[in-house]
């Protein structure tokens, strides 16, 4: 364990308010006595009021004044703050430069040697930002604080190969970011019913007089995989489909809009998924028929003799086909 690790779980340890001694200390840190004090001396010098007081009821201690300002983190809980902000940034959250400046904070709260090994562990991680327009993060804020004050919006949105926007009221109940997009899941006036709304397809906001009530424990994530319930075909029979393949034809597989939600087990060679028989028989041939030889079925028989005959049927096609 690193120096700055230890030094926070003995940290962690004397916070309890009970008094150790540093035998108790280096046997629970499986370090030395004699490291036990260095760091001691170190926290002492980082402001930390540790008392070390001798004789029989002596002990290791921090004095009850002490408060947990500014906050100690592990490495690994650094370098998840960092990375995490990065991801952040990739997506497009609207606050990262709030979070960018909280995150600097914790920075300039480190030793020189804590700040030199972040460094280190967080140089080989970068995420991809996709090129978005500047108004969407505007947009997110403006959505959310909508969300938040139960204000009734009106935007201009434009669908997707629409020649203009059209205008249309709102309720924005929660936004959601998923397969690289943002969206907004509001109650659209004009339709009378729930709907989800591309961010980055909003022209024009502004706030109305109207108020709303938000339905209670309302989820945006909920509300997308019950828009993929409703695509199946019928409550009929559940029935496990396993499919092996290379793990980038999986991740496509996996990946798609409604097959995801049903996804129950995934190896970096097998994908499972649990759905009911009617919308297999439906959808599924067709669709892993794309994949060709990339995937193989497994389970269950059904699915894969369906393919089977399928393929069976478009090669009799073409070589009945005198051209």
């Amino acid at each position: 364990m690193a120096k700055w690790d230890n030094m926070l779980s003995m940290l962690w340890m004397l916070r309890s308010g009970r008094k150790l001694t540093a035998a108790q200390i280096a046997e629970s840190l499986e370090i030395s006595v004699r490291t036990v004090y260095r760091y001691i001396d170190a926290l002492g010098a980082s402001g930390v009021p540790v008392v070390a007081e001798s004789g029989h009821d002596g002990g290791i201690s921090i004095l009850e004044s002490f408060k947990e300002t500014p906050l100690f983190f592990s490495s690994v809980e650094l370098k998840a703050l960092v990375e995490a902000f990065k991801f952040a940034q990739g997506a497009g959250y609207p606050y990262t430069e709030e979070l960018e400046s909280a995150l600097a904070k914790v920075e300039n709260g480190l030793h020189e040697e804590q700040r030199h090994d972040l460094s280190l562990q967080t140089g080989g991680l970068d995420v991809i930002t996709p090129a978005r327009p500047p108004s969407v993060v505007p947009l997110l804020r403006d959505l959310e604080q909508a969300e938040k004050d139960r204000r009734t919006i009106r935007i201009a949105y434009r669908k997707a190969n629409a020649e203009q926007a059209d205008e249309r009221e709102i309720n924005p109940y929660g936004l959601a970011y998923d397969r690289n997009e943002w969206y907004a899941v509001a109650f659209c006036h004009r339709s009378q019913a729930v709907r989800t709304f591309r961010v980055d397809r909003i022209e024009r906001l502004e706030p109305t007089e109207a108020s709303f009530e938000k339905p209670e424990r309302f989820s945006a994530a909920a509300f997308f995989r019950d828009q993929s319930e409703q695509k199946r075909e019928a409550y009929g029979p559940l029935t496990v489909i396993r499919i092996e393949g290379e793990p980038d034809t999986l991740n496509a597989l996996c990946a798609h809009w409604h097959l995801r939600h049903y996804l129950t087990e995934r190896t970096d060679r097998e994908a499972r998924f649990l759905l009911d028989v009617p919308t297999m028989n439906k959808y599924l041939p067709m669709y892993l028929m794309s994949f060709g030889t990339g995937i193989c079925i497994r389970e269950p028989l059904e699915l894969k003799h369906r393919i089977r005959e399928m393929a069976y049927e478009i090669a009799k096609h073409y070589q009945n086909d005198s051209d």
